[in-house]
This record gives C-alpha cells, sequence and structure tokens, in this order.
C-alpha cells in the first residue's frame, strides 16, 4: 500500500532526510534538525476540540474534531493562526496518542476528523489513524491545507483521507513570493489539489436539510486586501478546471493581526464592497458550488484557544 509507514526505534524514515514538502529541507529531522516547518520529528499539536467555524457542511450540528498541529511549512507573514504557525506553541504527543485523541473526537460526537495543517507530520499521522480506523474510526477523515504541497506526499494518504480541504491562496508568483516565500506556490498548489480530487472524486453529501459532506475536494479561497485581481484569476482557474466537481468557498475572514501593522497592504481587513464584487465575479463566470460568508466574520473570534485542550 502506499499509504504504508513504519516508525522504527522511534525514528521516522521519511524524516531522516525530510522532503515530505516542497521546501525539500533535507534535514535530520529524527535528530534534532528542525525543517522549514519550525518541528523536529516530535509530534506535536497545540488543540483538538469542537469547531464550529468551519463551512455549515464540515461543522454540522455537533461540529468538526479538529486537530491543530504545530508548524507550518508555508507560514505566511499575515498567518491567522501565528502562534502556532511559528511552531512556539504545542504539546508534544506520540502517534499512538494522536490515535486515542481521534477516537475521542468521534466519541464527543465530531462529524469529522479534521487535521489542520499536518503536512510536515504526515508520517505520524498516517500510522495513527490506521490504528484509529482498526479501532472503530468511521467518520470521515478531512485534510485541511495550505496546498503547498507535493503529489508523492498525498498520495501516501490515499485511501485515508476522505475530504480535502485546501486553500488556493495565490496565482501571482509575485504575491506568493511577498508574503508566503514560495513563488512557485501557485505551481505546487495546482498540482496538489489535482491530485486530491483525484483521489476523492466528486463530492458526496449527506441526505437531509442538515447535508454533511462525506468526500470530495472544497477549496478555500481567502481574499486579501487589494488582490481582487490575483482572485479573481484564481477563481476562473478552479472554475474552468473542475467545473461542478469541486465546491470554493470565498472567505472575507481576514484579520490583520499584530504582525501586519506595519505591512502595507495587509494592515486593513477586506471592505464589503471588495467581497461583493468578487462574489458578483464568481456567479458571473458560472460558480454554483461554492460558499460565501455573511455578516461580520472578519473577527477574530475564529482564531480558537491554542491552549493545548484535548491534547
Amino acid at each position: 500500500m502506499t499509504n504504508q509507514t513504519i516508525c522504527e526505534n522511534g525514528v521516522w524514515p521519511e524524516l531522516s532526510n525530510c522532503t515530505l514538502c516542497p521546501r525539500e529541507c533535507h534535514v535530520n529531522r529524527n535528530a534534532g534538525e528542525i525543517g522549514y516547518c519550525g518541528q523536529t520529528a516530535v509530534l506535536t499539536a497545540a488543540r483538538a476540540a469542537l469547531h464550529f467555524w468551519e463551512e455549515p457542511c464540515l461543522s454540522g450540528t455537533n461540529g468538526s474534531g479538529a486537530v491543530f498541529f504545530s508548524g507550518c511549512n508555508l507560514r505566511c507573514v499575515y498567518c491567522q493562526n501565528h502562534e502556532i504557525a511559528q511552531g512556539h506553541l504545542g504539546r508534544a504527543i506520540t502517534a499512538s496518542r494522536l490515535c486515542e485523541i481521534f477516537l475521542e473526537l468521534q466519541e464527543k460526537g465530531a462529524h469529522n476528523i479534521n487535521l489542520v495543517t499536518p503536512t510536515h507530520f504526515v508520517p505520524q499521522i498516517i500510522t495513527a489513524l490506521q490504528t484509529a480506523k482498526k479501532q472503530g474510526l468511521s467518520i470521515p477523515v478531512v485534510y485541511n491545507s495550505s496546498s503547498y504541497e507535493k503529489t508523492e506526499t498525498l498520495k501516501k494518504l490515499d485511501g485515508l483521507v476522505d475530504i480535502y480541504l485546501p486553500d488556493m491562496k495565490y496565482f501571482d508568483s509575485a504575491l506568493s513570493g511577498q508574503y508566503s516565500h514560495a513563488p512557485d506556490y501557485f505551481e505546487k498548489a495546482a498540482a496538489a489539489i489535482a491530485e486530491m480530487v483525484r483521489q476523492t472524486g466528486s463530492p458526496v453529501f449527506t441526505d437531509g436539510p442538515d447535508s454533511l459532506i462525506q468526500k470530495g475536494v472544497i477549496v478555500r479561497h481567502l481574499l486579501l486586501p487589494g488582490c481582487e485581481k490575483d482572485s479573481r484569476h484564481i477563481l476562473r482557474y478552479l472554475h474552468e478546471t473542475y467545473q461542478n466537481n469541486i465546491y470554493v468557498s470565498i472567505m472575507n475572514q481576514y484579520t490583520p493581526l499584530s504582525q501586519v501593522k506595519n505591512i502595507p497592504g495587509l494592515n486593513r481587513k477586506i471592505s464589503a464592497r471588495e467581497y461583493e464584487k468578487i462574489i458578483d465575479y464568481a456567479i458571473s463566470i458560472g460558480i454554483e458550488n461554492g460558499f460565501i460568508q455573511e455578516g461580520e466574520t472578519a473577527s477574530e473570534s475564529f482564531i480558537p484557544a491554542f491552549d493545548c485542550e484535548g491534547i
């Protein structure tokens, strides 16, 4: 199987010369070296709890079982989860403990297991998921990612992940280079999303008024101030490439946190008019399967407390 991974005497072979993500650090995380993600081979997470701020088909009435992993391989300058993306918060756990967390979230009534920023811990996650499924984990598994992924890594998850929740942040390489130090972002993200769609196929939902997604891909696009042209390019690309085989979530919740107060262009929220124009554009090009945000969503209420709850 492509998703087999083995921990030998506490060492994860894939992490001895780590190339899990496009950064390809080649560091020995097993020896305590720190990758671009800010992490060694020690599995670290900052929160595992029912989360109610995802798209309605994920959160439902009971909440999504979100596990927030520490560190990030993209580390955007404006990151909404800045505290954990830098790798400074979190608690070390084993893959066995992560398996228990999955089962505990299912017991609490979570509609799904939501792996938030999981890329740099894929080997440990695979082991935890394989074990949890043998022990009765039956709810869908969501892979919640920036899309700065390698298809080789995603292929290891084939058959273990039911729902992919990737971002499509940038079309313009100058923007992705400036804000995420990843000028190759669009190239990598486009290939990653194609692999995700290949694995899951078209979206599948439960029946009834509170329809929940069971399989498929929802691509998120977070509007950034002053980047309307880039947003249009992204939406057109997604629609022309996938039509109704994916859902698109257009988000206006960008929150300028303290780290961007001196960065012109990023130190303000999205205006209502900016968001309306992008929604109108999405409708005009034929996007039908989508989610929009209404009301005052650009609020820090979307940012949970990373206090190691449930870890």
